[in-house]
């Protein structure tokens, strides 16, 4: 395992749209590997493949509940709405006020190239959305209602 280099917002890969992946082999199960030990090093919930400059459909996320692996993932359904603060490693200088589903279903593949079901409520939810995103190019800056600039908060 080894600890990949964030790319930052200005960063063109982050705007692209991520590959699906065709086969699991052994460079997705290091890319893997390599994007938990990352986002763990870096205190994250989440991270996307193409925030490593890698564009393929690879998350994995964490919100406390144990690792995530998602292969392919998307969401398949989406029930009510909630706006809260979120943020990205990808943007460390910011915050945002977003909308997302409250409730959120994925289908995704896991590292053993089975299809998983998975549901996820508030942050898990946020957390689904926020990394899909990510795989279509889109940063939650995109989609929040207000941006907060976290210097302002230490004031």
């Amino acid at each position: 395992m080894a600890l990949r280099n964030i790319r930052f917002d200005g960063d063109e890969v982050l705007r692209k749209v991520s590959k699906p992946v065709d086969v699991i082999d052994d460079r997705i199960l290091t890319l893997l590997d390599d994007m938990a030990e990352t986002m763990y090093a870096e205190h994250g919930v989440g991270l996307a493949a193409p925030q490593i400059g890698v564009l393929k459909r690879v998350v994995v996320i964490d919100v406390g509940e144990g690792l995530l692996e998602l292969i392919n993932p998307r969401i398949v359904k989406t029930e009510g709405e909630e706006l809260d603060i979120e943020g990205c490693l990808s943007i460390p200088d910011f915050l945002g006020e977003v909308i997302r589903p409250k409730k959120v279903w994925v289908e995704a593949l896991n590292r053993k190239g089975e299809k998983i079901s998975l549901e996820g409520e508030g942050l898990l939810a946020r957390a689904f959305c926020h990394e899909i995103d990510h795989l279509d190019g889109i940063l939650f800056t995109s989609r929040a209602q207000k941006i907060i600039n976290k210097s302002d908060l230490q004031e």
